[in-house]
C-alpha cells in the first residue's frame, strides 16, 4: 500500500547536491552495496524509518529508524517522509528533511529503498540519480533469501513472486538509468562508485 506522501501543491526544494536512490528487489544485495559505496565516496546516508524488528546486526540509527506504528502514522500525517509504503506488513519510509538539508549542503545523499519507493522518488524529484542493482538470475536471489533465514517457505514464495514485480516495474517505468548486476559484488561496487564518479 502507497500513499503519495507530498502535500498538495508541494515540491521539495534541493540545493547543488546530488540525489543517487539505489532500488532493487529484496535480496538483491543493494544495501551491501550501498555499505561499501559509503565508505568509498564518503557520501551521507539517508536512513529510513521503519516499523519492523531490528534483524540481527542492525543497529538503531544506523541501518534504519525503528518506531512503532503511530509515530510512523504520524510522520505520515505531518507529510515528513519522502516516499513511504506497507511492505508484508510493516511500514517504511524516508524522512524527507535530512534529504533536503544533505542537498542543501551540496552533499551527494544516497537512498536504499525498494523499487516503488525508487518511482514515488522519482514523481518529487526527477533529477536525481537512479541506480537499479539486480540479482544474476532468480535462483541466486532465492538462494541468498535462503540464507538469510528470515523467511517461512510461503513468505520465501511471496518475495519471489514481488521480485518479479516489482523488477518488471523498474524496467517499465524508463526512470532507471542505471543497471547494475550484482554477481560479483566487488564489481558491482566498482560500478556504482563509477557511476556516482561519472555523473559528479
Amino acid at each position: 500500500m502507497r500513499s503519495d506522501p507530498s502535500a498538495p501543491g508541494e515540491a521539495p526544494a534541493t540545493g547543488s547536491g546530488r540525489l543517487v536512490v539505489i532500488t532493487g528487489p529484496s535480496g538483491a544485495g543493494k544495501s551491501t552495496i550501498v555499505r561499501e559505496v559509503l565508505q568509498r565516496t564518503g557520501a551521507d546516508f539517508a536512513v529510513s524509518v521503519t516499523t519492523r524488528p531490528p534483524r540481527p546486526g542492525e543497529v538503531d540509527g544506523r541501518d534504519y529508524r525503528f518506531v512503532n506504528r503511530e509515530t510512523f502514522q504520524k510522520m505520515v500525517e505531518n507529510h515528513d517522509l519522502l516516499e513511504w509504503a506497507e511492505v508484508f506488513g510493516h511500514l517504511y519510509g524516508t524522512p524527507k528533511q535530512p534529504v533536503l538539508d544533505g542537498l542543501s549542503r551540496g552533499r551527494t545523499v544516497l537512498l536504499d529503498i525498494d523499487i516503488q519507493g525508487g518511482l514515488q522518488v522519482h514523481r518529487q524529484l526527477p533529477q536525481a540519480t537512479f541506480i537499479l542493482i539486480l540479482p544474476p538470475d532468480e535462483a541466486e536471489l532465492r538462494r541468498r533469501l535462503e540464507r538469510r533465514r528470515t523467511e517461512e517457505p510461503e513468505q520465501l514464495r511471496t518475495r519471489l513472486r514481488k521480485a518479479r514485480e516489482e523488477i518488471r516495474s523498474a524496467r517499465a517505468s524508463g526512470i532507471y538509468t542505471h543497471t547494475v548486476v550484482n554477481d560479483d559484488l566487488e564489481r558491482a561496487v566498482r560500478q556504482v562508485v563509477r557511476i556516482l564518479r561519472q555523473e559528479r
